[in-house]
């Protein structure tokens, strides 16, 4: 196991209660990554543990057949893999099935990110993950588990006024599609930088009858200057004012910014009540997997899911 290269074989001191706490709610974290970075990766095999949830982002322009390479590659190193369907790229139902085909028949694939994709104009028939689902084409495969894409700070290319009235709707829908399908889902969320946000988010899904698990997203450690820019190009809302403050400040400007924050306070809010609905954590690697990975060890991230809870 990877994890035994960073850990004493003295047995360890018992943890505080903050450790405990943020230990517990980085159990079995997933992490994303894009062929072009996990091909600069010598081995995953030293930097997760084995049965770490890989997610793989298929960005406009990537050939399938560089997805698929990843998949197998990954699954071949011991990773659950679960590789993005983003609709408005996807041409038509044909497409979709010869997507599912490939990816099962070559990497094992039995998981899968559904969302819209950032794409403005579809370039088929698709436009949103609902109508990926309603094709039955992942029912139809055995897919074991589907994830939908969550927004706690709203979505301005599904409500351009910037309330989140169509966002709910979508998933109430997906809600109902969860009760009559066999498929497990969850939700994994675009990231955020402030945890009240989120709780008030979260607490908010659950009054309205929505039960998907939430995989909360957040940014692995990375410059300053890089967040804010994905953060930007990626519509994160109220908690830039997180790194925009932080960048005021000369002498933190050049120190990596990482996620202990927002973290520490979900992790002490779900050790609180621990029927939260925010279940995992979904590292987005801004900084690069190998810095992620590492952080996530130093701070007790113990990946991989149990069997009995994939």
């Amino acid at each position: 196991m990877a994890l035994l290269k960073f850990r004493s074989s003295a047995a360890p001191a018992a943890p505080s209660g903050n450790t405990a706490a943020l230990e517990a709610f980085l159990e079995g974290y997933s992490i994303e990554v894009m062929p072009r970075t996990a091909s600069k990766v010598e081995s995953f095999r030293d930097l997760l543990p084995a049965g770490t949830r890989v997610y793989i982002a298929h960005i406009e322009g990537t050939p399938i057949e560089d997805m698929v390479e990843t998949a197998k590659r990954l699954n071949g190193e011991g990773y659950d893999v679960m590789p993005h369907f983003p609709a408005r790229i996807i041409k038509d139902a044909k497409t979709l099935e010869n997507w599912i085909s490939m990816y099962q028949g070559e990497a094992n694939v039995k998981q899968a990110l559904l969302l819209a994709g950032g794409v403005e104009k579809p370039h088929g028939d698709f436009h949103s993950s609902m109508q990926l689902m309603e094709t039955g084409l992942f029912d139809k495969a055995g897919f074991q588990r589907l994830h939908v894409a969550g927004h706690p700070e709203g979505n301005r290319d599904i409500d351009p006024d910037g309330g989140d009235a169509a966002v709910m709707d979508a998933l109430r829908w997906k809600q109902s599609f969860s009760e009559r399908t066999d498929a497990k889902m969850a939700m994994a969320t675009q990231f955020a930088f402030e945890a009240k946000p989120v709780i008030a988010w979260a607490n908010r899904l659950s009054e309205e009858g929505i039960a998907l698990p939430i995989h909360i997203g957040i940014a692995g450690p990375a410059k300053l200057q890089t967040l804010i820019k994905f953060a930007i190009a990626c519509g994160v809302g109220p908690s830039l004012k997180v790194l925009q403050k932080r960048a005021k400040d000369v002498t933190k400007l050049l120190m990596p910014f990482e996620p202990n924050e927002i973290l520490n306070e979900l992790a002490a809010h779900k050790a609180a009540n621990p029927d939260f609905n925010i279940e995992k954590v979904h590292f987005f690697p801004l900084g690069g997997i190998k810095t992620n990975a590492q952080w996530a060890i130093d701070n007790g991230g113990a990946s991989g899911v149990p069997a009995n809870q994939n």
